[in-house]
């Protein structure tokens, strides 16, 4: 598109299509866009770029029609702006394809994919790059503290052949009319691969469907690429097996060629070393809480490594690192409560953060409040893997599944299942309604110290405003 156009996003509050409606508004684009309901960071991410934000879906957010539409991959048949767009012929396309099109053919890209990580990892791998001079373009499903966006279009790009372009590849559909992974439009020179578990129940059928999508990702690889793959897991090793390019495992075991050791984990963040083909390579300090986040930095590094950033640059930008909204990100503290937010969406993620609150807040109560609202969350076909990741908190509460109704009944996730369950297993743990009945409910019960986890990769009813406003009534 060498002429600026308008431009208008149909979902346009999901992570990576308000990244998308910022990069395409830097291009010179006239952009607008519509959701259902809009809520931060992503919303308050396009009010300070003066995107206008229509609510809710309607025809008339088309009139008069745009140049071009992209259409969101939550968009459904029967909303009334895609029905309109058909009716009425206006060009349209999908986020995936234009990214494609528009930035990534003149790029280099560099994919981060798997089923957790990749948002953290990502942004960590922009980072490295930006400290080490390189300036890269990124687009990332969240905002990065550090930059205090979830975008860039590097003036590199402007000048240099096939500039460096950091994107997170995210295994989810592309849209209504394309049903293939949106990362198979992105072909990567060079990826990081963190993790493949069985996730997005509602596309996906089975682990084997996803390990076929990450295999075929893998193939778009070319020979002089590389792909840096997490150690430690059978279904990354087959994603990896049949790679054409050179592949670099990164992780705890011995043989890897980016390997950590000696982590310790305490109030302050994070140390390592990572040792590269048995040798030290970098002395690492961040401030981050995790293992998992360790492991997302080393394989940042490595991938950085490989286009010519040093140790030294890459120790002074993990130093430096802050996070992602929405990931393990302290919302408030209120009468020495600290209440955290994390974009959880499956049980994994969910044990890894409430690991990564232990090693931080050691000795504190911790509370883990749960939506069930990821496509994944509200099926029961982890129920077993949720229990055993919320017993690893003090005392849990329940909201009931975002929109129940629209999972068939048998494969609704119970939350009074498992409530009970963790009742057997010596967790205190309570099923309320909604954010309202949670925030009344709990905030007489939290003392001084005790820590928040909220769990939710929406909304949530405005919790994260509610829980502090009623404690600091509390005071």
């Amino acid at each position: 598109m060498k002429t600026a156009r308008h431009i208008h996003l149909i979902g346009i509050c999901g992570t990576a299509m308000a990244s998308l409606a910022g990069l395409l508004q830097l291009r010179g684009h006239r952009v607008t866009g519509s959701d259902a309901a809009a809520y931060p960071p992503m919303s308050d991410q396009l009010r300070s770029l003066g995107i206008p934000l229509l609510e809710p879906y309607a025809a008339a957010n088309l009139q008069p029609a745009p140049d071009l539409v992209i259409v969101g991959n939550a968009i459904s048949r029967g909303n009334p702006e895609l029905e309109y767009l058909l009716e009425q012929r206006i060009p349209f396309t999908s986020m995936a394809q234009i990214v494609h099109s528009e930035f990534l053919a003149s790029c280099t890209p560099l994919v981060v994919a798997g089923t957790h990580g990749k948002t953290t990892t990502s942004s960590m791998l922009a980072w490295i790059l930006s400290v080490a001079g390189r300036d890269p373009s990124f687009l990332i499903g969240g905002v990065v503290e550090n930059f205090g966006t979830s975008f860039h279009w590097s003036e590199a790009a402007q000048d240099s052949a096939r500039p460096l372009f950091v994107i997170e590849g995210d295994e989810y559909d592309t849209a209504f009319f394309d049903k293939g992974p949106k990362f198979l439009h992105y072909f990567p020179h060079s990826m990081v691969l963190t993790s493949v578990e069985f996730d997005h129940a509602d596309i996906y059928a089975s682990l084997a469907e996803v390990k076929t999508a990450f295999k075929r990702l893998v193939n778009l690889v070319p020979r002089s690429g590389l792909v840096v793959a997490c150690d430690g897991s059978t279904n990354v090793d087959e994603c990896v097996a049949k790679a054409f390019c050179k592949v670099q495992r990164y992780g705890f075991a011995a043989d890897s060629a980016w390997q950590l050791r000696n982590l310790q984990q305490g109030p302050d963040g994070t140390r390592w070393n990572i040792f590269h083909d048995g040798e030290l390579w970098a002395e690492v300090q961040m401030p981050l809480a995790g293992e998992h986040n360790a492991l997302n930095a080393t394989a940042a590094a490595a991938l950085a490594a490989s286009h010519g950033i040093s140790a030294e640059a890459v120790t002074e930008a993990l130093s430096a690192f802050k996070s992602v909204k929405r990931r393990l990100e302290v919302k408030a503290v209120v009468n020495g409560i600290t209440i955290v937010d994390d974009f959880a969406h499956h049980p994994t993620a969910i044990r890894e953060t409430l690991r990564a609150l232990r090693a931080r807040y050691a000795g504190a109560k911790l509370w883990a409040v749960l939506e069930p609202r990821s496509n994944t969350l509200r099926r029961n076909v982890f129920e077993r893997e949720l229990v055993e990741s919320l017993a690893l908190a003090d005392h849990v509460v329940l909201a009931d599944v975002y929109n129940a109704a629209s999972i068939a009944q048998a494969e609704r996730l119970q939350p009074a299942s498992v409530v009970r369950q963790l009742h057997q297993r010596g967790t205190p743990a309570d099923l309320l309604a909604d954010a309202d009945a949670i925030t009344q409910s709990i905030a007489p019960q939290l003392r001084a110290g005790d820590v928040v986890a909220i769990l939710s990769n929406g909304g949530f009813g405005g919790i994260y405003e509610k829980l502090p406003k009623r404690l600091g009534e509390l005071a």
